[in-house]
């Protein structure tokens, strides 16, 4: 991976015997070192990689963002500004009782020609090592694999589109909360683009496309794979969706309109871009459910042939079930006559 790193430093956060939070501060910033190139290359990897991100951006008010400015344009060091924002988040921590100790990564580095400030809070583990003379001791290490706390800003788009709603990406998840209540509050940014929401207007504008072009049923089933295919292409190779581009590849009405501008003239809020979401590109092609101990799962052009529903009885009928589920039910009856 091509990564020119700029600046690094470490801070550590720590709970004492009254179970207080508190900030080590580092006193310089990391050396430039084969290391500490290695740690934020591997950060800016596993941060890639992570799923589902929220995006954001600063609040009008944000004084970490009026000290990140002045970072960038020389006003202030990374070292103070690092300092001051450490001190920051360690003043929003106190205010929640499951804050955690841990050690604050901040890196600025540059990737493929975009600049980013990485921020996160990572999990310090212990484990055992093996010295050189067959000796066993203690060691601390850094779980990036775990990361959850953990915020990156694209720093060359903030600087030529201040008014991007997403240079500020955060990973959502199971501690999703945790991030919305502090890890933003602490960086005074406000949640910008929802992927959840635009990938459920897409998926609603399909719909509504297909019944405008007045579409059969099989026609309906080919356009909704046609954008499944493109959505998952995409999710594959790391790209986002672009509706322009989506819409090249599909079929447009009698009348000579195209998704694009079916899309535009209806006012569908969608973004030019935006990533997809695999749960609900999934619905283009299948139906799934659960609840009440049973889950269901089967392909949308099964309904109607296979699989029939009646909403006066709320009753699903299967027809051909399938064999390896066959073997267990008539192996079940067996076993309790």
């Amino acid at each position: 991976m091509s990564l020119t790193l700029s600046n690094v430093i470490l801070h550590q956060f720590s709970k004492n015997e009254q179970d207080e939070l508190s900030v080590q501060l580092r006193e310089q910033e990391l050396e430039h070192t084969d290391t500490t190139t290695e740690l934020v290359a591997e950060l800016h990897r596993v941060y890639s990689s992570k799923g589902t991100k929220g995006f954001g951006r600063f609040s009008e008010e944000s004084e970490f963002g009026y000290w990140l400015k002045q970072c960038r344009q020389g006003e202030l060091d990374f070292l103070t500004f690092s300092n001051q924002a450490s001190q920051r988040l360690q003043s929003e921590l106190v205010k929640y009782p499951f804050a955690d100790a841990g050690t604050l990564v901040m890196a600025q580095y540059q990737s493929l020609a975009t600049d980013y400030l990485f921020i996160g809070l990572l999990p310090t583990c212990h484990s055992m090592k093996v010295t050189d003379q067959l000796d066993i001791s203690a060691t601390d290490y850094l779980d990036v694999s775990k990361m959850e706390i953990v915020a990156r800003i694209d720093l060359s788009s903030w600087e030529t589109d201040p008014e991007c709603n997403r240079y500020l990406t955060f990973i959502k998840g199971r501690v999703g909360r945790k991030v919305a209540d502090f890890f933003l509050d602490f960086l005074q940014a406000e949640v910008g683009l929802d992927v959840k929401v635009q990938n459920q207007v897409l998926m609603q504008a399909v719909e509504d496309f297909c019944a405008d072009s007045r579409m059969d049923k099989e026609e309906k089933q080919q356009y909704r794979k046609q954008v499944y295919d493109y959505c998952h292409g995409q999710l594959q190779s790391g790209e986002e969706v672009a509706v322009k581009e989506l819409s090249g590849e599909l079929p447009a009405t009698e009348a000579g309109v195209d998704f694009y501008q079916f899309t535009s003239n209806q006012g569908y809020e969608l973004e030019d871009t935006f990533p997809a979401d695999r749960t609900a590109m999934r619905k283009l092609t299948k139906f799934v459910g659960s609840g009440g101990g049973l889950t269901i799962n089967f392909d949308s052009m099964l309904l109607g042939e296979r699989i029939f529903y009646d909403p006066d009885t709320d009753t699903l009928t299967i027809k051909g079930t399938p064999p390896n589920l066959k073997d267990q039910l008539q192996r079940r009856q067996n076993s309790d006559t």
